[in-house]
């Protein structure tokens, strides 16, 4: 039974927000050796933990409270994913993805993938090298950062979000400050439009909305980094990279657009 507490803010959350179709938040996990529960034969659990290297899963994933935007009050912990010359799987591009284990219709009508990444003076990724981030399958949308194949100069520092392989937004990705993020996707008309805010602030439609060729089975949204080998360049930016997330879930109905 709710105690009082509790059932003031279960009805406060049904008010304000839509349906909760999958959830990634972590709060399930004692520690990211969880994920080695699932396999293709035992698929248990949230996500599907397939895309990594060779290492333990704590050399790719860990999981802590200070991980997590504070602002975030929902989740208990957030994720460290770790990329380095040691993770890769079946190319050679630096890579480490967890996949939604889910059923829930997270790929029909309109939904909203909402996450949260920022990252830290140490481990920093590197500007010198194209990083696909919170992807699908298709690319139809996704964050990137780095120097982009076609660009001028060798560089890119700024956080971008893309859409069929155009840039339709960008901000100076700095250090330490939390980005929070909404894809609204509308898979029936093929449209999608990107909602962001930073720190506690609620989100805001930024961005869209923007035709897209909105494809996804359901299974192929990819939390995590994959970062592009560049020749001239691997051995300028040979040390590992961390990224953090919090605040992982897809969403259906109304838009949730606080972050606490």
């Amino acid at each position: 039974m709710l105690n009082a507490a509790a059932l003031v803010f279960s009805l406060a959350g049904s008010a304000l927000a839509g349906t909760v179709l999958w959830d990634g938040r972590f709060n399930e996990f004692t520690s990211s050796a969880d994920l080695n529960k699932w396999s293709w034969a035992n698929q248990v659990g949230p996500y599907q933990y397939y895309i990594h290297g060779s290492g333990a899963v704590t050399k790719y994933v860990n999981l802590d409270p200070s991980y997590k935007n504070p602002a975030d009050t929902v989740s208990k912990q957030g994720v460290k994913i770790t990329i380095d010359n040691t993770a890769k799987w079946n190319s050679d591009m630096w890579r480490t993805e967890l996949i939604p284990q889910t059923t829930a219709a997270i790929n029909k009508g309109t939904v909203y993938y909402h996450f949260s990444v920022k990252r830290s003076n140490t481990n920093a990724p590197s500007a010198y090298h194209e990083h696909q981030v919170n992807f699908f399958e298709s690319h139809f949308t996704e964050m990137k950062t780095g120097w982009v194949n076609g660009e001028s100069g060798e560089s890119n520092s700024a956080l971008r979000w893309f859409v069929g392989g155009q840039s339709k937004w960008s901000t100076p990705w700095e250090a330490d400050v939390w980005h929070n993020i909404a894809y609204e996707i509308n898979f029936s008309a093929g449209q999608v439009t990107f909602w962001h805010s930073t720190g506690s602030d609620p989100l805001v439609k930024t961005a869209g909305p923007f035709s897209a060729s909105t494809s996804s089975n359901g299974a192929d949204w990819h939390l995590g980094v994959l970062r592009l080998p560049r020749n001239g360049y691997d051995s300028r930016a040979s040390g590992p990279e961390d990224w953090y997330y919090s605040g992982v879930y897809v969403e259906g109905g109304s838009l949730t657009t606080t972050i606490s």
